[in-house]
């Protein structure tokens, strides 16, 4: 059963933003300026840059394959189940994790307002969340509609911050910039990357979303902006206006910095602002993370009851459980190891999200036809890759030993559950293909990326397609000319209208003196017209090396014949309107010219675009 599209751009915008404005905001800065310093803006800064590169990378893939399980989906596709499977455990992992610290930052704040009255952490934790496993089990849209209201409010209150903030600002906080050092300053970027790991959220529900190959992308290119603007400017104002002791001590830096300029009315609207933040987060950490043991089930690579969707919500509520479970279990960590676990695991997903962007282009798969491409590559991506690895290496032995036993317990997972219940073709292997020459995929690759562009563009298959699906397809060796191209296509075509081959050859030879069925110097559109009736059929041939049809078209690539009855007069029309639009694509020559086979040379037409 498919899950139910109710997302649009607000929501994607909302979900993303409110997955990074929280404990990244409201707790991180004072355990980073007790690491950095005043250099946490610095901190900040660069893993957001750093978070650009991945954020690139998957909106390029998200619209290319919208669909449920974000960086695992995509990573399965380009590098092959094994490595898939790491990537879906790890990034579930992370972002359980994320979604836990926003659930422990809730808690500290409700205890600070409370004091001896409040209840433990761990059990206002556990209660949250069994509140957000409800709110997620009942549908996205709700759950999509209550983020949006939740970050409109705390961008609000946020903006007031800085407003009233920045006049505060004390030029004397910023001295000895950075006492710990340029490595003090790149560990803790790393340490900080957590708070961009909601930008993973939003590619892992747009299967969700209406038109997500526009909205996706968009939506996560405008929430790293907004976010990552607020991020400089509220830790600024904070650094400027706490005390360096205060500032390193606080797990609650936001609420402290508003009560030194605003007063205990500013601390207290700022701590509301806080425990929205929080309740945003783990939201949206509930409604995104459950998505990838879903898109591993549906893979055999986890249990099959994690796939299904529940008939009256459309959720799918056995992944939402289990995740939930895992959320709670994840409350009982201690709070600088939840971080640096989930910083860890996202470098390492976002490392990923461009090792597949480049997989996916330098294996050429045809049907790899993303709406958004990331610009700079392959800069962007090799920036990406070596960036997350100097960041871990940075972060010091734990981190790296936390990497190694994650992406370890992975491929151990794989090798004893996934491997012998799941064998996918992945972009890799076509990449090999591409350098040794040798017979390696069996199209399945091409085939599913078929299906996900049409559920994507919403395709509904006409006549057309499914002539095109049976038409004959000639792979030409050249150069030749037109007449003995002619001749092939009358054999190859004779028995579908129930004619002999040289009567054939002789009406495609005396409609081609009549005048040049050449349309372009490189496209030819032979058609003619045959007694009898309810007789129509398309054939398709590539000639390389150019087939002669004129001097005005001496190097012609593609060919379309069309042959039918009379009374197919109007589905002739329609066809030669419906090649006209496809052609006219620009990639339409580079897909045709290096389609692999038939399947990709009929691929080739049916995922043109053309009005329906």
């Amino acid at each position: 059963m498919r899950l139910k599209k109710d997302l649009r751009l607000s929501h994607v915008f909302c979900i993303a933003s409110g997955a990074m404005i929280s404990s990244g905001l409201f707790v991180l800065p004072g355990l980073a300026h007790a690491r950095a310093g005043p250099a946490i803006v610095v901190s900040y800064f660069l893993a957001g840059l750093l978070a650009l590169t991945g954020m690139l990378s998957q909106a390029e893939l998200v619209s290319a394959m919208p669909k449920a399980g974000g960086t695992y989906f995509y990573v399965t596709r380009s590098m092959g189940p094994a490595v898939g499977t790491v990537d879906g455990l790890l990034t579930w992992f992370s972002l359980t994790l994320k979604s836990a610290f926003a659930l422990i930052g809730m808690a500290a704040f409700q205890q600070v307002a409370l004091g001896e009255a409040a209840p433990p952490l761990s059990l206002i934790a556990a209660l949250l969340c069994l509140v957000f496993i409800a709110l997620n089990l009942v549908g996205t849209g709700g759950a999509g509609r209550v983020q949006v209201a939740l970050v409109v409010g705390i961008l609000v209150v946020l903006v007031l911050y800085v407003v009233k903030g920045l006049p505060a600002v004390r030029v004397k906080n910023f001295e000895d910039f950075a006492p710990n050092g340029a490595a003090a300053v790149l560990s803790t970027a790393g340490f900080v990357f957590v708070a961009y790991g909601g930008l993973l959220k939003v590619a892992s529900m747009a299967e969700e979303v209406k038109n997500p190959a526009r909205t996706v992308p968009l939506g996560m290119i405008l929430s790293l902006v907004v976010v990552g603007a607020f991020y400089m400017l509220v830790v600024s104002v904070t650094t400027g206006v706490l005390e360096r002791e205060a500032l390193d001590t606080s797990l609650t830096p936001i609420s402290d910095g508003a009560a030194a300029f605003m007063g205990p009315w500013g601390a207290f609207l700022l701590t509301v602002a806080a425990l929205l933040a929080f309740v945003s987060t783990a939201n949206a950490g509930v409604m995104a993370a459950s998505r990838y043991p879903m898109a591993m089930s549906r893979d055999g690579l986890l249990p099959e009851f994690l796939q299904r969707v529940g008939s009256r919500f459309k959720t799918p509520h056995y992944a939402i459980l289990v995740t939930g479970t895992v959320m709670i279990a994840a409350l009982f960590m201690k709070l600088d190891v939840l971080v640096q676990a989930a910083s860890t695991v996202l470098l390492l997903t976002f490392m990923f999200s461009c090792l597949s962007v480049v997989m996916l282009r330098e294996s050429r798969v045809q049907n790899y036809q993303p709406r958004f491409r990331a610009p700079f590559y392959p800069w962007v991506q090799i920036v990406g890759v070596l960036g997350s690895l100097a960041l871990i290496i940075e972060m010091g032995a734990p981190a790296l030993l936390m990497a190694l036993v994650l992406v370890l317990g992975g491929f151990f997972f794989y090798w004893f559950y996934g491997r012998i219940r799941s064998s996918r073709e992945c972009a890799l292997l076509h990449l090999i293909e591409r350098i040794t020459a040798r017979e390696l995929t069996g199209g399945t690759l091409e085939t599913e990326l078929k299906e996900i562009i049409r559920e994507r563009d919403e395709i509904a298959k006409d006549r057309f397609d499914h002539v095109i699906e049976a038409s004959p397809v000639l792979d030409l060796e050249g150069p030749v000319d037109a007449e003995t191209v002619f001749r092939q296509v009358a054999e190859a075509i004779a028995g579908r209208v129930k004619r002999q081959p040289s009567e054939l050859h002789k009406l495609l030879v005396e409609r081609e003196k009549q005048s040049s069925t050449a349309i372009s110097p490189t496209l030819a559109v032979p058609h003619v017209i045959v007694p009898g009736e309810h007789f129509f059929s398309i054939l398709l041939a590539r000639c390389r090396e150019g087939i002669r049809f004129s001097d005005d078209a001496p190097n012609v690539h593609a060919v379309f014949v069309l042959v039918g009855s009379m009374d197919e007069r109007n589905f002739h029309l329609q066809s030669l309107a419906a090649i006209a639009q496809i052609v006219q694509d620009p990639h339409f020559d580079q897909r045709w010219l290096r389609a692999r086979g038939e399947e990709a040379l009929r691929d080739a037409v049916l995922l043109g675009k053309r009005l329906r």
